[in-house]
């Protein structure tokens, strides 16, 4: 519905007018699709390339950048690399040279973007995801280093009490 310039209320298209009639195409001169002769299909023999150079799985991991190759050292945990030996057996004894020996755990880069934003603030996503790296590898370390003896605590005897649990106990007893 619209409102028209006399101010009243109109439906679509121009009031008291019949609409406009349409005239169906004429089809007449139109010719039916015929069925198409079919040729029988050629036999092609396959074509054979021949590759003198032909690599092997093994030789293709081998030519890999170095790059690339620690890549796949980082992420080639203990469950993709029992997958990837059912794939290819051969590689067998290369992928248990790589890898570490540890599951890891898949994270979306959304989620840990997100997380660091919150967390860290800072002024953008990479500052953020760069100061949570920096607080991983910060406790990861913390946990790795020993301490050194002659700062662990000395052991107190179980008979030497201190004068202040004395004063706190002796009313109770009273």
């Amino acid at each position: 519905m619209a409102i028209d310039s006399k101010q009243q209320v109109t439906t679509t298209g121009i009031m008291n007018n019949k609409p406009a009639q349409v005239k169906a195409p004429d089809m007449s001169r139109i010719k039916m699709p015929t069925a198409k002769k079919t040729m029988p299909p050629r036999e092609v023999a396959p074509k054979v390339e021949e590759q003198p150079n032909q690599l092997t799985l093994a030789d293709k991991v081998q030519n890999l950048t170095d790059e690339d190759k620690i890549l796949l050292d980082t992420v080639l945990s203990p469950s993709v690399s029992n997958v990837l030996k059912k794939l290819a057996p051969e590689m067998g004894p290369l992928i248990d040279s790589i890898g570490v020996k540890e599951e890891n755990m898949i994270i979306p880069v959304s989620v840990v973007k997100n997380f660091a934003t919150k967390r860290y603030g800072g002024e953008d996503e990479t500052t953020a995801v760069s100061n949570f790296i920096a607080d991983l590898s910060e406790s990861s370390q913390m946990d790795q280093q020993p301490v050194p003896p002659d700062t662990q605590t000395a052991s107190q005897p179980n008979d030497m009490v201190s004068p202040e649990m004395n004063t706190v106990d002796s009313g109770l007893l009273a």
